[in-house]
């Protein structure tokens, strides 16, 4: 898993702090299952991944799908679990914290942006 942090794309604003990148399809595949919840500043990027579901999880996400050069497709917001959500056009999805999505400000059209750390 790669470790880094998203950031408004041409900006220094941090939208998330600490953000973890999926690296291998086992990593994919898991994604927060089984995991704790994440906490506020904390974010899973998955790729590829158009669509993902919370069955087998005791908590809700706020979602975020992005195309190719991540440009924020469809949110979703506090979606519960035992859901699905997807985005045909998306080619990754950003997890996050119930409430970060506008706690961050993140809006369909922003452009975020990988920072290694």
């Amino acid at each position: 898993m790669k470790r880094g942090a998203l950031y408004r794309a041409g900006s220094d604003q941090c939208l998330v702090p600490e953000a973890s990148l999926t690296a291998t399809a086992w990593e994919r595949m898991r994604g927060l299952l089984g995991k704790p919840a994440l906490r506020a500043g904390q974010g899973l990027i998955i790729d590829p991944c158009p669509s993902v579901h919370t069955f087998g999880m005791g908590y809700p996400l706020d979602l975020a799908f992005l195309d190719s050069r991540w440009r924020v497709l469809k949110l979703v917001r506090e979606l519960p679990p035992l859901r699905w959500a997807g985005c045909a056009a998306a080619r990754a999805t950003l997890e996050l914290p119930p409430g970060m999505l506008d706690a961050a400000g993140i809006a369909t059209g922003d452009v975020l942006e990988w920072r290694e750390t």
